[in-house]
């Protein structure tokens, strides 16, 4: 750990003015973002008395090596700034608001030419409306009864293309819960009009195609047809159904996101609840860890911060109010900044009294129940996290904690389509952002040492080039290229491809494995990076160059977190494999062929029929096909003709004995 005195800034050296500063550690790597509105004052209380900072304030000031700021012109532009240095860095010190879980949306893909109906998880896309989130059997139950009466696309692309290919609409299409565009029972505008009234009645219209829906049961009556009457009248029930599912909170006219707050000296927890149209349509929490001293206004400026601020397409997620225990910190920047964001007028407040006073009552218990349960569940894994970290540094004798472990795996079938895998452990969990996939060729593939040794050799051979890039100085001013979202952890301006080294290395394999990979980085001179193999035959953990191996106690957690890295790289490692075996296997006798790509290709296949007809066919039979060209006709029967002659040249074999039959 450094002591942080050998880092500090002469006091005189740091401004006055607003600006964002970031701690480095000593690989380059920003491991803290934060913005001031005196640079000096907030600088200064890291250094003054480190011994009275909280716990993971004074690990992170002692983890780092460095620590530069940058001044801008207002506070709006250290908001937007440090928002940008967090997403873009993720610094590990950092509170970060992550869910507990993942919550699932209804999405409608307007953006396609068909617009689809499904439930979605994780990163929003463009040109699709998201409504939500909810519990995973609602949202289920809430789209099933829906497509009766708005009948939406809801199948894949796969599903899609067969039925237009085939001519007959899916299982959906005959139930009634399908319009099925794929056959034209209607056009695509009469397609994407339906999905527009889906997304109306979800955006909390649903009294307007309930009354829409009574009046065409009314007529149907009148006219005495009452098979369709009784069709709409199943269809009204289904709508009031899924408009009463959630309970009328607010007045209908109420669009809010609801948060409270309950909190400790360590951790601090948060819930929201998003009201639409007077209801409560979904519910998310955080758990997070307080870095600094925060405060409740800097907690929520932080939340709102990240809530609003981790997808592009905010115009239909933010609502008009924001109700929040405390006024945030920045409350006019915070405005401006969300406002700009949702397009039209955002209102933070705190509500004193009435209805949505007691709803926030109710959001703060959840809170406090959600922390509660959070410690409870928590608690366990922490220690055997810990357990497991400090029984493998100890049955090692390793003078240094394993704060990060990699582990490799090599994968093959008999030599061919050979890769290998690189897994990533931070604090016992694993770190999937960092995961990597190797392919080896040419003489690295004829075994697994020197599969080995060259997935080792190409991984720290990385990491030297970006410690040999120059970082900035301890207090130095970055200049406006160093703005750049695309900058790099060590101040290259082009992003790493590999993250800081590994405390432990980790290769799935005995002594064999075990000493290429010590040989690997002997030989790139890396002498702070220890090695161990994991065997599978008696799970017996290798050093290198030892003649016998380390036998950890079966019921040791240490060797328990070993063989979890060790099945997670394996497993990383034989999805890739398949991956590259599969796109082997479905190689085409056109694919060599200059200027042909995939869209051309096809198009070949599809006026042709079969690769038997393009070979039997001339070059100017070939220009026939779309896209094709004379030099480009020319190309593939070149080429065709190359392939053919070299089948013929080629031996027989007798595929059982593997005897030469014939040249």
């Amino acid at each position: 750990m450094a002591d942080p005195a050998s880092y500090r800034p002469q006091t005189g050296e740091i401004p006055t003015t607003p600006g964002v500063y970031r701690f480095r550690d000593p690989h380059g790597r920003v491991i803290y973002v934060g913005k001031a509105k005196n640079l000096r004052s907030r600088l200064n209380s890291y250094f003054a008395n480190p011994a009275g900072l909280l716990p993971k304030t004074y690990a992170m000031v002692h983890a780092a090596s460095s620590v530069e700021w940058t001044v801008v012109g207002s506070e709006l532009e250290s908001l937007q700034l440090e928002y940008t240095w967090i997403k873009e860095f993720k610094p590990r010190f950092n509170v970060v608001f992550r869910d507990d879980k993942t919550y699932p949306y209804l999405a409608v893909s307007m953006g396609e030419k068909l617009p689809r109906v499904q439930v979605m998880r994780g990163e929003r896309r463009k040109g699709t409306r998201y409504f939500g989130p909810y519990t995973a059997g609602a949202i289920r139950e809430t789209m099933d009864t829906l497509l009766r009466v708005f009948p939406v696309r809801s199948c894949s692309a796969g599903v899609l293309k067969r039925a237009q290919a085939s001519g007959r609409p899916c299982l959906l299409g005959y139930i009634d819960k399908c319009s099925a565009p794929c056959v034209g029972r209607v056009t695509p505008e009469e397609h994407r009009a339906i999905a527009e009234d889906f997304c109306s009645f979800m955006g909390g219209e649903a009294g307007k195609f309930i009354r829409r829906l009574e009046k065409d049961m009314a007529a149907a009556v009148a006219e005495l047809d009452y098979e369709r009457a009784a069709r709409i009248r199943d269809d009204i029930a289904a709508l009031r159904k899924v408009f009463e599912r959630n309970a009328v909170v607010l007045s209908e006219d109420t669009d809010a996101d609801i948060f409270a707050l309950h909190d400790d000296d360590l951790e601090a927890s948060v819930q929201v609840f998003h009201v639409r149209g007077g209801r409560v349509r979904g519910q998310r929490g955080w758990v997070v860890e307080k870095v600094e001293d925060a405060t409740t206004p800097e907690l929520i400026e932080h939340l709102l911060q990240q809530v609003y601020g981790e997808d592009s397409d905010n115009q239909g997620r933010i609502p008009r109010e924001v109700l929040v225990p405390e006024i945030p910190s920045n409350h006019h920047e915070l405005l401006e900044w969300l406002g700009g964001l949702r397009g039209a007028k955002v209102d933070i407040r705190v509500p004193q009294r009435g209805d949505k006073a007691a709803l926030m009552s109710t959001v703060r218990e959840n809170a406090e129940q959600a922390l509660k349960l959070h410690k409870v569940r928590r608690a366990g894994d922490i220690t055997v996290r810990s357990q497991a970290l400090q029984e493998l540094q100890e049955a090692l004798e390793l003078p240094v904690p394993l704060l990060r472990i990699e582990c490799y795996d090599i994968s093959h079938v008999q030599g061919t389509n050979v890769v290998a895998s690189m897994v990533v452990v931070e604090d016992g969990l694993p770190k999937k952002a960092d995961y990597r996939k190797f392919s080896i060729t040419g003489a690295a593939a004829t075994d697994d040492t020197a599969a080995m040794h060259d997935v080792l050799t190409r991984r720290f051979r990385h990491y030297l080039q970006d410690k040999s890039a120059q970082l900035p100085k301890s207090g130095e001013v970055p200049n406006a290229a160093e703005l750049a979202p695309s900058e790099d952890v060590a101040g290259t301006g082009t992003k790493a491809r590999f993250a800081y080294p590994p405390n432990l290395v980790v290769v799935d394999g005995g002594q064999p494995q075990v000493n290429a990979a010590a040989r690997a980085l002997a030989e790139l001179g890396i002498d702070d990076v220890y090695v161990v193999g994991l065997a599978k035959r008696l799970e017996e953990v290798w050093l290198p160059d030892s003649d016998f191996p380390v036998i950890l106690p079966r019921t040791s957690q240490g060797l328990y977190l070993l063989q979890r890295i060790r099945d997670e790289a394996h497993r990383f490692a034989i999805t890739f494999h398949r991956q590259k075996r599969g796109k082997a296997m479905t190689v085409s006798a056109l694919d060599g062929v200059p200027g042909l790509g995939e869209a051309k290709r096809k198009a070949l296949v599809a006026h042709f029929g079969s690769l038997k007809k393009i070979k039997a066919a001339t070059a100017s039979e070939l220009t026939a096909a779309k896209g094709i060209g004379p030099a480009l006709a020319e190309a593939v029967v070149g080429h065709l003709a190359e392939a053919s002659a070299s089948e013929e040249a080629a031996p027989a074999v007798n595929m059982t004995t593997g005897e030469i039959l014939e040249y």
